[in-house]
Parts: C-alpha cells; structure tokens; sequence
C-alpha cells in the first residue's frame, strides 16, 4: 500500500504522470486504426490525414476520438469546449493523436412540459448509436467521452461498454448552487416557485428573483438529480476519475482533471484495458451501493440496467431493492435535503462516501478502474471531511437505502420511487384515483384546482412506448409541492421523473399503459394503496373486475405515427428492463 504522500490520486492533483513507454512499439495487434492507415491500402487513409494537415508521426500514433457534446443551449455542456482541449492537451502530452467529433445533448429541463419531452430519453439510444458509428467506421484505438446532463453519460458509457475500446468519461461537472432569498436554490427551487406562483402564493418579483438566482452559472444542475447522480455512478463503476462526479465545472480542478484523462486514456490503451474489464458485475454492485448510499435519481434504475446490457450483464429491479435493503443512507442532498454538490465535494466526494461504505465491508475494493489502480487503492486515503455532508457509517439517516422497488396488482413487473424523498406521512396513503392519459391533463386539472388532499393523481400512457419516450414529470410533482400538497397527494405513472421529483411520486410502472398494465385499468374513484415500507403498490379491484375491464380496453390511438420516435415506440422495451432497444 503506498503512503498518504506517495498517492497518487488526490483530490486537487489527480495523477499527472506520462508513460514513458512508445507511442508504438507496445501495441502491435491491439491498434484498430491500424487497420485503416498502414501500408498501401493504407495509403488513401493517409492522403486524408495529409490533406486535414496531420504529419505523418500524427498518423502513426494511436488515433484517440474525443466526443464532445458541447452546445449553446444546455448549461451543462455550453464549457464542454475547456474540457475537451484540455483532454487533447493529454492526449498530445502522452503520444496520441486526438480526433474529435460530436455528440447530441438535449436538456431535459428546457424540454420540460411540452411534446420536446418525448425526446431526452430517447436520445439516449441516439447518442450511443452514434459514437458506435463514429468509431467503428473511423477504427478508432480509443475513447474519450465527455458528457454532463442526463441522458449524454449513459448514453457514452452505453457506447462504451458496446464498443469495448479503451476509453474513459470525463464529464463537465456541476454548477454551483444558487442563492436567493436568503437560502441555497437548484433548477428545482424555480420549478417550484412556479407551482406557488399558480396557486396565488408568490408575486411576479420573487418569481423573477428566484429564476436569477436558481442557477448562477453552466454545469450541470446543482442538485442530485440524473445527470450528477449519472456522474457520481461513474465513479462508482470505475469509469472515470476520483471527483469526477463532483468537481465543480468552472475550476481549474475540473480542468486538470480532463488533461489526466488524456493522459489516463493512452495508459488504457498501451494497457489493451477495456471497458468490459471494468464494468464487471462487481463495478455493478458498488455503482447501486451508492447509488442507494446517496438516494440518486429514480432514472438511475433506468441507465444502469441499460448500461449492464450492453456490456453483457443482466440487472433487474430485484438488484436494486436488494442494494437498498442493505445499504445505509449516508449523503442526503437535494432534492432530499439541503445539500448540494458542492457540499459533497468539499466532504470529500464519492471516494469519501466509499470509503466511509467501506468501513462495513459495502465496497467490493479488487476491481480495476480506468485509473490503472483497483477501487480500494482510489479510496484508501479519502477520508470524510465533513460528517455533516456524509453521516458516519455507525449513525446513517436510516439503515436502508434511498430508493424503494413496490410491486403488487398495480405494477406487476415494478415500480420505483425515492423513498427518502417522501415525506413520513406519505409513506403509506390510501386513496381515490384521479385518472389521466397524459401529463397535459394532470397538470391542468391539478392547475385547475381540481385535485383534493388525499387524492392518487394516475397519469398514463406516458411510458417508454405509450409516451414515446417516457416523459419527466417535474411540472406536476412541483407544481403539487409548490401548492403544498406534496404531503397529502400522491403521484403515479408508467412515465418517469426528474430527479429533481420529491413527494410520493412513483414511477417506471411496469407494465405500462400501452403494453396492457393494470394501470390501463384504472378508473376514478378506484382506491389506490400505497404501502412504501412494505413495498406494495395495489388498486382495490377483485380479478375478476380486472378481467372484465381488460376485455373492454380500447387504447388511445399512438400520439406519434412518423419520425425517430414512431421507430422507438416500436422498438423500446419496458421501463424494468431499462427502457433498452430490442
């Protein structure tokens, strides 16, 4: 083991060595580029390099993509530019050759509330479908990735894992939290003071205020919503570096960070190390420790199935209920609590919160990261810096984790909720269903006022194919907290929900609406049971009324028959599977 000032990885200066090893001599028959660039069939490869201005020393290096999903409309990815020279910087440093191209990236927070929101999830498949494109036609020796917000790093680690070419994931890291009437705001704080703006609650001005305030400069939303709890599981799988996941996005911390994954990337490559050595069912296991550790996002229980998919593995939602059961809820953020990813970084991050889970024997520590180092030898010296941030391990906030499988008459293959975002008094609730067939109805009954305490508002159709695309829900579920009814009604769907979602919202119903789940079934005034601790989500109807209504379910005609989201809906599977393409 090597000492506290032998390591290597520390928080402010991450692994900033260069191989000393050639650019080629080790890595005859591991080079795809080869392929493509040497000899005389490689000869017209070479005359495109010439005629872009590489030399001919550029070409015979390993050719490194770097997919960069910068854009000028997602806060998250509007610096990726920094991250991405900066990573060529260690690739040049270390004897590579960058070749950078991009990737899309929508932001689920400006599609929020309209048709726009079919679309996030679904680019997901797009995004991996197109970096599988790019380097497989291109023979490219490896793998930069460089997303943010929520759908870009699963949909990269998807590619990653289908590629199976060393490659590493740097993301553009979180902004900071915002300030405004004298409390600490995220992107959820405006969502609802929009839903208390509705109800009459707060003047035009504090609205205002609170929108300058929300959000005072780009990374990704400072919260643990998807795409921070997605960065901070990278981490965890061993994908990217230490701090990944919580390093600021405008610091210099996070710049250095992406010139060490330049480098890190030519060691992976000398190193023939790849991602499918990584993303082992181990790596698997400790993402969904912490995972729970930290209550991160419902739409967690979506990307990491699909991830283990591609590279070959199998999780269910059984995998997450049993995580949850065993381990502890140490980090409580927001939208769970008051903190924010700044807090969690200066506590000492996910290699804090590991080393802390690992205290218990919670983390598998013999597995390989793309550090070049296994998991435990990343965490041995990150202690907790702030017990406030990350509770000690021997007094957690409770002994299970922040996220709760329900199944029962009314979700027969799951459903999934954040339990440690639910108010006490919610945990269990019975109630008379109010029943919609898309969110733009829900949100203007409960505008309208017609949604009483007590109620089960039931929004369907919403699902993966039904949707398509299996639309967020944070206009509804802030809407009813900014109205102060997230303590009285509950929320359920064969839709999704933000991260940024608190309350008894309960999604990923499975089987969805469209594919003849009981939720189809549903009428008003049906009373719904919701029994969060013993894991039970059921609607009082005997077989045989199900029976009878099945016989008489006609759908809704599809909302989409054209387009990229018509071959989706054909081809999506069910939100328990991780919402995969067959």
């Amino acid at each position: 083991m090597r000492s506290h000032t032998d390591r290597r990885l520390v928080k402010n200066d991450i692994l900033m060595e260069i191989s000393s090893q050639g650019a080629r001599e080790d890595l005859e028959g591991i080079m795809n580029s080869d392929k493509v660039k040497n000899g005389a069939s490689g000869a017209s490869t070479r005359a495109l390099f010439y005629g872009m201005g590489y030399t001919r020393a550029e070409i015979d290096r390993p050719i490194i993509g770097v997919v960069n999903s910068q854009n000028d409309i997602v806060p998250g990815h509007m610096l990726l530019d920094r991250i991405a020279g900066a990573a060529r910087d260690g690739i040049l440093m270390s004897g590579g050759t960058p070749v950078e191209f991009p990737a899309i990236a929508i932001c689920d927070g400006i599609a929020m509330g309209h048709e726009g929101m079919k679309y996030p999830l679904a680019s997901r498949e797009l995004i991996c479908d197109s970096i599988e494109a790019m380097a497989i036609a291109h023979q490219l020796d490896g793998l930069v990735l460089i997303p943010n917000c929520d759908k870009t790093v699963p949909g990269m680690l998807m590619a990653a894992a289908r590629l199976n070419i060393p490659a590493i994931l740097i993301s553009g890291g979180p902004m900071r939290a915002g300030y405004a009437e004298g409390r600490a705001l995220d992107f959820n704080s405006i969502m609802e003071k929009i839903g208390a703006y509705r109800a009459g609650e707060t003047t035009d001005e504090e609205l205002e205020n609170v929108a300058l305030g929300a959000c005072p400069g780009c990374g990704s939303c400072s919260g643990l919503f998807t795409a921070n709890s997605m960065n901070c599981l990278t981490e965890a799988l061993g994908m990217g570096l230490p701090y990944n996941g919580t390093a600021l996005s405008d610091t210099g911390e996070r710049i250095r960070m992406a010139k060490t994954a330049g480098i890190k990337i030519m060691e992976l490559v000398h190193n023939n190390l790849r991602p499918r050595d990584i993303l082992t069912e181990k790596a698997f296991l400790n993402a969904m420790t912490v995972d729970m550790a930290m209550a991160g996002s419902t739409n967690t229980v979506l990307h990491l199935p699909a991830i283990a998919h591609e590279a070959g593995l199998k999780l269910d939602l059984d995998d997450f209920d049993a995580a949850s059961a065993r381990t502890p809820y140490l980090a409580k953020l927001s939208p769970s609590g008051i903190h924010h990813m700044e807090d969690l970084h200066r506590a000492g991050g996910i290699p804090a919160l590991m080393n802390e889970l690992s205290k218990k024997g919670f983390i598998i520590k013999d597995i390989p990261t793309v550090t070049g180092h296994p998991v435990g030898e990343n965490i041995a010296h990150s202690p907790v810096l702030d017990y406030e941030v990350i509770r000690p391990i021997e007094t957690p906030y409770r002994d299970r984790g922040g996220l709760a499988i329900l199944y029962g008459n009314l979700a027969a293959s799951g459903a999934v909720v954040k339990e440690s975002a639910v108010a006490p008094e919610m945990l269990t609730h019975s109630g008379p269903a109010a029943v919609f067939n898309s969110e733009d109805e829900a949100t203007t009954a409960i505008l309208g006022k017609r949604i009483k305490p007590g109620d089960v508002i039931v929004i369907r159709y919403e699902g993966p194919k039904g949707g398509p695309g299996m639309r967020e829900m944070l206009g509804p579920t802030s809407t009813i907290a900014g109205m102060g009814l997230d303590k009285e009604v509950a929320l359920l769907t064969d839709g999704r929900f933000s991260g940024a979602s608190r309350g008894a919202s309960i999604g990923h119903i499975s089987p969805e609406a469209l594919a003849g789940g009981t939720i189809a079934l549903v009428q008003n005034g049906d009373i719904i049971d919701i029994d969060i601790p013993g894991r039970s989500l059921s609607v009082r109807l005997s077989d045989e009324e199900l029976k009878a209504r099945r016989a008489a379910l006609v759908h809704p005609e599809p909302r989409v028959k054209a387009g990229y989201l018509a071959r989706y809906a054909r081809l999506v599977t069910s939100a328990n599977t991780g919402a995969v393409l067959e």
